[in-house]
């Protein structure tokens, strides 16, 4: 086993950072007379950032430069981040600029590929030269959440050659309302006409008074708009949603509609965790069996269709839903393993039973890892033991050296040190594309010396077959950790899980919401808890190591003791606060993997998936209970409060 901890080295030391600190600021106020001189100074005295000050400068100007500006930028910066960051926004304004034969050129040498908006005006410049591109185009649109302007774009001058039909814009708009998207649903909208935007923003605006007042029968339009009014409905109440569909709407609109509509019931129903979920989801699904046509219903709620049934023990219904995902999410871990649960369960019940047994005994033994939640389901469910990966071969002093010559590298950890982290992260990325496993180990490395923790994890993470542990799982803080969980009386493994998934060991890490240090907590909630503990409290202290670790694990341990130790319980409380989970928790007792995968926020689900997975392999790493699984950290079930259970001792607020 390797060791866990590394040596720390000094970052690196940048030469007047306070130049790249002001031209930032200059940049964020849009002063572009002070960020030209700032970009006259930092090319004369060829700092060692300059090529960040000339991308911020370039940037604020781009509307107004032609491609010969453009292209000496490219020639003053070969092959670096900047060059291929200011070739992505070029390509956005020479897409505006409808410029096809500047763009095309440029979208060639375009490495990033990683801009939904750049693909659509990819696919106009196509359709320009005279390639008929309806599929991809029609994916690339549908797939797009937010308005942009390239997509929409894209999606108008198809709607306009006749290539794109009503049918695929009435979809867009249900797909946009769906997932809540109000600026792409009104562009969609507006393609049909300003009748339907109109009819649109009363919907929105109060969808019960839409469908009791102003909804309609007959012909296309009513029909989708009726649609729209019941999808707005259910998010709010679905049981009205459905008592208008069984009462008028499932006999007056076409069996498409009417499935969508269900279905549509059935997501927000599943997402409230109403035991009614797969009932709507079952008419659904038989209003659809009349279709000649595929259904073109979103992978997220097939999900919930899916979820629903996990929750209320319909083996049948969970495969049907996996079954109409798209190829990519049924290659999915999550969908893998509960489709072989469920084929075990459905073999149970006396189909032809053998067949679907070794089917689902094969799908679990491909999903075997001891590196992911699904995997170490899949090995327990096998009654396999998972024994952690060998350590790889040490780096040499050659692969070492390579990565500290890397330019890439060395000017992300100049821009991390000098709290541009974000920049910093992301020219480190970039940097990592194409590397071996072994060079990503020693790119992982050198941000590990550095205590450049989130880095080090991230980059490691990436390698494929050399999984070197010690940098994916360090221990940093390992002294102060340790003496703090067992005066807290809280497992170890559990809280370096935590902190893995909350801030991955950065101490200056502030969320969105503002949650803080290396346990990520709210200052409201540290408050609380100081008080609870009867320490000082000041909110300076949030990011100072002692304290954070301190408040972090006794908040962590009342809200463990509050849920009765379960440990899904208890991140799932960290995350979102501790009123969800106990909502959450109501109903019948559930299989506790079911009640995780019914985790209604995407974030907190993938969370607690994460933290579980984080505390046992720390248990294996540390020598702590390593024999503990993960079946045995997540618990057998999870349901409603016992009734004689110690009143709650947790705050009623929200640690997110």
């Amino acid at each position: 086993m390797q060791a866990l901890a590394q040596p720390a080295q000094a970052m690196p030391i940048v030469a007047q950072p306070e130049l790249i600190t002001e031209a930032h600021e200059a940049q964020r106020k849009k002063d572009r007379k002070r960020l030209a001189a700032l970009n006259q100074t930092a090319q004369a005295q060829r700092h060692p950032l300059a090529a960040w000050v000339d991308y911020w400068d370039l940037g604020l100007r781009l509307y107004e430069v032609s491609q010969p500006e453009v292209n000496a930028f490219y020639a003053r910066w070969p092959g670096t981040y900047v060059e291929d960051r200011l070739r992505n926004d070029w390509l956005l304004e020479l897409g505006r600029r409808r410029e096809w034969a500047n763009f095309t050129v440029d979208h060639a040498r375009y490495q990033m590929r990683d801009d939904r908006e750049v693909v659509c005006y990819a696919l106009m410049a196509e359709q320009a030269a005279g390639r008929n591109m309806r599929e991809a185009a029609r994916s690339a649109w549908l797939a797009q959440r937010d308005g942009d302007e390239g997509c929409n774009a894209l999606a108008r001058s198809l709607f306009e050659a006749k290539q794109l039909t009503a049918d695929d814009v009435w979809l867009k708009l249900r797909l946009s309302v769906e997932a809540l998207k109000p600026r792409a649903a009104k562009l969609a909208a507006n393609m049909l006409g300003k009748q339907v935007e109109l009819h649109l923003t009363d919907i929105q605006d109060n969808p019960l008074r839409y469908m009791t007042r102003k909804a309609k029968t007959g012909g296309r339009t009513h029909s989708e708009l009726a649609t729209l009014g019941l999808m707005r409905v259910a998010a709010a109440d679905p049981a009205q949603a459905a008592e208008l569909l069984a009462t008028r709407w499932e006999k007056e609109l076409h069996a498409e509609l009417a499935a969508w509509a269900w279905a549509q019931v059935g997501r927000q129903a599943a997402f409230k965790l109403q035991p009614e979920a797969s009932d709507y989801f079952e008419r659904a699904l038989k209003l659809s069996q009349k279709l000649k046509s595929p259904l073109e219903w979103s992978d997220e709620t097939l999900a919930w269709a899916a979820r629903s049934a996990l929750r209320s023990g319909r083996w049948h219904q969970s495969l049907r839903a996996m079954d109409l995902m798209s190829a990519s999410e049924q290659r999915d871990a999550t969908w893998q393993y509960w489709r072989a649960r469920a084929l075990l369960a459905t073999a149970a019940e006396g189909a032809p039973g053998e067949a679907l047994r070794q089917e689902a005994r094969a799908s679990l033994q491909s999903l075997v890892s001891p590196l992911s939640f699904y995997g170490r389901l899949a090995a327990e469910d096998l009654g396999q033991t998972l024994s952690l990966p060998a350590a790889p071969a040490p780096l040499n002093n050659a692969e070492r050296k390579q990565a500290q010559a890397n330019p890439g590298l060395n000017s992300a950890l100049m821009m991390i040190a000098i709290g541009l982290r974000n920049e910093g992260v992301r020219e480190w990325n970039y940097a990592l594309r194409g590397m071996s496993d072994r060079e990503l180990r020693a790119a992982a490395q050198e941000a590990c010396d550095r205590e450049i923790w989130d880095r080090c994890i991230n980059s490691s993470e990436r390698s494929k077959q050399e999984i070197d542990l010690a940098q994916r799982f360090p221990t940093p803080h390992r002294q102060a950790l340790l003496s703090q969980a067992r005066e807290t009386g809280i497992d170890p493994a559990y809280v370096y899980g935590l902190i893995r998934q909350e801030s991955r060991f950065v101490m200056d890490a502030r969320s969105h919401v503002g949650a803080s240090g290396l346990m990520q907590v709210m200052p409201a909630t540290a408050r609380w808890t100081a008080k609870k503990i009867g320490t000082e409290f000041k909110p300076e202290f949030m990011t100072d190591r002692d304290f954070n670790i301190k408040i972090g694990t006794n908040y962590l341990k009342l809200v463990l003791d509050d849920f009765e130790g379960s440990m899904a319980m208890a991140a799932a409380a960290y995350n979102a606060g501790p009123g969800r989970p106990r909502r959450w928790r109501e109903g019948a007792s559930l299989d506790a993997a079911i009640w995780v995968e019914n985790v209604p926020f995407n974030e907190t689900r993938d969370y607690v998936k994460k933290v579980l997975t984080n505390t046992t392999l720390y248990g294996q790493l540390l020598n702590m209970e390593p024999n503990k699984g993960l079946r045995q950290r997540l618990g057998r079930s999870i349901g409603p409060r016992e009734a004689n259970a110690p009143a709650s001792n947790a705050p009623p607020g929200d640690n997110s």
